[in-house]
This record gives C-alpha cells, sequence and structure tokens, in this order.
C-alpha cells in the first residue's frame, strides 16, 4: 500500500499567482481527506502570515474534531523553537522538517558545517518531543547531494536514522533528475536503510515528474507527494490524478485514493486556483476521453479495440465521440446513438460531409449541435422555437453599456432594453427581464470561455464556450463569430433552443 501526501494548499500554492482564499483552504482539505480518502495533506508553511495562522487554525480545528489531525502536516525550518510554537499554536502536531539535503546547500546557504546543522536539527527534534509534535523530515536538495555530496547525505542518515523521526522525505527540489538517476537514488537509500520510511517529493521541470514517481516506487519508497492537477513551483509537482492511474495501472501499487472523485476534486481547485487545466491533460483533461478518429470509433464498435485500462467511468467520467474534420460514419453514429436519433445511409453520408466542412473551416461540432445539422442537411428548415429578431449593443466611455434585445418565441416577439456591467451583460439582463415577466425557466452560467487564435488577427474567428446547468443538467454550447461578443450572442440563442426542449 503507498501512502499518498498531498501538498496543493503548501507547495501548490506557490504556482505564481494562486493564493487560496481561507474557506477555499478548508474546503479543499476536507475533499482531499473525506472524498479522496488521501492520506495526509501538507497544508501550510511556519510563519507566513496572520492569516495563513488563522487558516491552519481552521483547519486543525475541524481535523481534530473529525479524526484527521495527525493527518495535517506543516513545513517547518530548522529556527530554534519558532516554527514548533508556530505550529503548536496552530493546533497541528506533525511537522516537516526543512533540513538540508545536500552540502552545497548546508554550507552555502546555511553558512554552517554539517556538525553545527545536525546538531541544531537534533535540538530541533528533542524540542518537539517535549511539545508531543510529531516529526518528518525533508532533506532539502537531496536529488543535488546525491549527485555531488552523496556521503553527505549518508552521514546526515546515519546519524538521525536513530532519532524520533516518522518519516525521511526525498525532495527532487529543482526538478533535475531522471527515471534512471531516481531508481538508482532511491534503490540505495532503501538498500542503505531498510527499516525507515521514504517519502518521494517530485517537481516537474524536465516534465518526468510522473516518469521520476514511477521509478521510486519501483524501488521501493513508502510515500509519494503530489498535488491535485500538478499545481506547484515552477513547472509545478506530480499531479495526483496521473500518479494514481500509474500506481495503479503500471505498477499494480494499490492506495486508499477513491478513483471516481478525482475529476470533482480537480475541477474545485481548478476554480479556486485560477488555473486552467489543459485540454489534454490526462485523466482529467476535457478531451481525455475523446475520441476523435473516425476509425478508433469504429474500433470500439468492434469489442472495444481502442480502449485502455483508463476507462472514464472509472474517473466519474463518460466516454465521447469528437465531431470534426477527421469524424467518420462511426464517430457520428456514436453520438447519434446517445441521442436516440437513426438516419438513413443517404442522410448519414449527408450529415458526415457538413460535419466534415465545418471541421475544416475549424468549428467545434458537438453532440449537441448534430440535431441542427440534421435539420438543415434534410432541408426541415429553421427548427428553432426561439430566434434573435435584432440587438443593439451600446458601448460609450463614463457610461455603462446598454443592450436592446429583441427575441421571438414561436409567434411572438418580445423586447427588453437593459444597463449591464459589460455588453453581453447587459443583453443578458435584458433578455432574462423577457424569460421573467413571461414565467419561463432559465439555466444557471457556470463558465464562459473565449478561445481567440493565435497570431494576433483582429479578423480571426473567435469561438466563446458557454457553460450551462439547467434542471441539474450540465451542458456548453458555442458561438463562433469575428466578436465575442456576439459568439456569446450565438451560444446563448442555442442555450435558450436547447432549455426550450428540456422544459
Amino acid at each position: 500500500m503507498m501512502e499518498i501526501l498531498d501538498t496543493t494548499l503548501r507547495d501548490g500554492e506557490q504556482t505564481s499567482g494562486v493564493s487560496f482564499a481561507s474557506a477555499e483552504k478548508l474546503h479543499i482539505a476536507r475533499l482531499l481527506l473525506e472524498e479522496l480518502h488521501v492520506d495526509r495533506i501538507e497544508v501550510a508553511s511556519a510563519k507566513v502570515s496572520d492569516g495563513e495562522f488563522d487558516t491552519v487554525k481552521k483547519i486543525s480545528a475541524w481535523a481534530a474534531a473529525n479524526g484527521y489531525l495527525d493527518r495535517i502536516e506543516v513545513l517547518g525550518f530548522v529556527d530554534s523553537d519558532k516554527s514548533l510554537s508556530w505550529i503548536s499554536e496552530a493546533g497541528c502536531r506533525v511537522v516537516n522538517l526543512l533540513c538540508k539535503g545536500s552540502l552545497k546547500h548546508c554550507t552555502e546557504q546555511l553558512r554552517k558545517s554539517p556538525e553545527q546543522h545536525l546538531s541544531d536539527i537534533e535540538d530541533i527534534i528533542k524540542e518537539a518531543e517535549a511539545r508531543n509534535i510529531i516529526v518528518n523530515v525533508y532533506l532539502e536538495d537531496w536529488s543535488n547531494g546525491m549527485i555531488s555530496s552523496p556521503d553527505y547525505v549518508y552521514a546526515m542518515m546515519d546519524r538521525l536514522k536513530n532519532q524520533a523521526i516518522r518519516r525521511f522525505m526525498l525532495p527532487d527540489t529543482l526538478g533535475i533528475l531522471n527515471p534512471s538517476n531516481t531508481g538508482k537514488f532511491c534503490g540505495l537509500m532503501r538498500q542503505r536503510y531498510p527499516s525507515l520510511h521514504f517519502d518521494f517529493h517530485a517537481h516537474n521541470d524536465y516534465d518526468l515528474a510522473v516518469g521520476n514517481v514511477y521509478a521510486a516506487a519501483a524501488a521501493g519508497v513508502n510515500g509519494i507527494h503530489t498535488t491535485v492537477n500538478g499545481l506547484g513551483e515552477r513547472a509545478g509537482n506530480a499531479p495526483l490524478t496521473s500518479v494514481i492511474a500509474m500506481l495503479h495501472d503500471q505498477l499494480k501499487i494499490r492506495t486508499n485514493i477513491v478513483e471516481k472523485k478525482l475529476n470533482r476534486v480537480s475541477k474545485v481547485v481548478e476554480s479556486y486556483s485560477g488555473i486552467r487545466v489543459p485540454n489534454n491533460k490526462p485523466v482529467i483533461g476535457d478531451n481525455v476521453f475523446t475520441q476523435c478518429a473516425g476509425v478508433h470509433a469504429d474500433g470500439d464498435s468492434k469489442n472495444k479495440l481502442y480502449y485502455n485500462d483508463l476507462l472514464p467511468e472509472r474517473f466519474g467520467r463518460e466516454r465521447e465521440y469528437a465531431l470534426g474534420k477527421n469524424s467518420g460514419k462511426s464517430n457520428i453514429r456514436k453520438n447519434l446513438e446517445s441521442l436516440g436519433i437513426d438516419l438513413d445511409e443517404e442522410t448519414m453520408k449527408k450529415v458526415t460531409e457538413r460535419i466534415i466542412e465545418l471541421g475544416d473551416r475549424k468549428e467545434i461540432v458537438t453532440q449537441d449541435d448534430l440535431p441542427y445539422i440534421i435539420a438543415d442537411v434534410m432541408r426541415s428548415g429553421n427548427s428553432d422555437t426561439i430566434t434573435m429578431v435584432n440587438f443593439s449593443l451600446s458601448l460609450a466611455r463614463g457610461l455603462r453599456p446598454t443592450a436592446t434585445v429583441r427575441i421571438k418565441i414561436g409567434e411572438d416577439e418580445y423586447e427588453e432594453t437593459m444597463p449591464g456591467d459589460g455588453q453581453y451583460h447587459a443583453f443578458s439582463k435584458a433578455l432574462w427581464r423577457i424569460y421573467t415577466r413571461l414565467g419561463k425557466p432559465k439555466p444557471t452560467l457556470t463558465d464562459y470561455n473565449v478561445t481567440i487564435p493565435a497570431g494576433g488577427r483582429t479578423d480571426a474567428l473567435v469561438q466563446t464556450t458557454i457553460a450551462w446547468n439547467f434542471n441539474g443538467k450540465d451542458f456548453k454550447t458555442r458561438g463562433l463569430d469575428v466578436d465575442q461578443t456576439i459568439a456569446a450572442i450565438k451560444a446563448t440563442m442555442k442555450m435558450l433552443n436547447m432549455i426550450e426542449k428540456m422544459s
């Protein structure tokens, strides 16, 4: 069983531009421990700020009330009793003591001899014992230590191995290792000190963090450090989701992690951090369970030929089949099956040609667009119940933007004018005022994303994607135009017709 420490709330918060609010940190802590069943979480560095102190007190109070206090850890420093006092007063009882794992860091940063540094560490350990605080030790810059000063590392370990230290944590602080030397160095530590508990802490500077975790786990370390979505300083840390998938599938190593909760926790942290998850990020990216090539969809229909062990259902997700220029009939059939639509071969051919045509223009076609494409292909006329008659958007310096909207619902037309904080906001307010007047239900906007092609062309098409929730169902609509507000209006009109059919 591999132990997992998640350090999203400490190392992950060192991501440039990321600062979690107190309530967000408490919520993430609860999700990690209660839902994901992470073994331990590192929640802060000691002495950072008064605000951090108050947040850690709230987390420790919750943890104490729910039996998790020994699983809450705080980074502390070799600074007499200052860090220990901070941690104790915050209500915690586990310190991750930051010691120097390379001779260079010891002599050049601390400007102390190894003997002086070890003596200081031993004093901290004695003080922690007196305060009933559990000690784990980080060997900071351990990777450089093993490369350039292994005798220093071994001398430190020989001196500390019999101390009251629960875990020794081996960080690749600068992300310089590769799977080959990670496996070698972790193996040496395990061989030399077989009775000790070792954690491995990877950084992703060379995009090798998960590979290095694989090597460390294969070499027999007892614990792995991760962050949600790979947050962390510089290029980040080993992402929890990739690490868990790799441990479970590639090494057949068990953990306590509940896989079905991984995607939900990822989305929460994405929202709180403001750092978007790339669409192609393994396990949690929006596109990673989407087949694009028609041949793959065809293979999936024939005994699941293009499936691997990373089944989306494991992670609370669903397999999807993309629609675009690479789509074949199999992709389209998979989407039609989900919608309960059956087409004859001639109509299927026309629909396929239209989707390829849209894909060549770089438009993204979704499953929700299919009924509109089919209606157009079959020349059944405009099937929209709600259409835009006209709209006017005004923007003037010193004045709030204003929108006038005129829509047609069935045979009747309705018009409203409203100010807003932006042009789309004004449009939305005018639209929802019509809906309120008519007593019609409206959805909740949950996300708004604008994609602008690179290159600085002002005449380039802009795609606006809006995520909605209506009656408990989440879905997205997209609009394409040279103006992002008009693209958003197009996406909104698609949404109106969709919820009209749901109501």
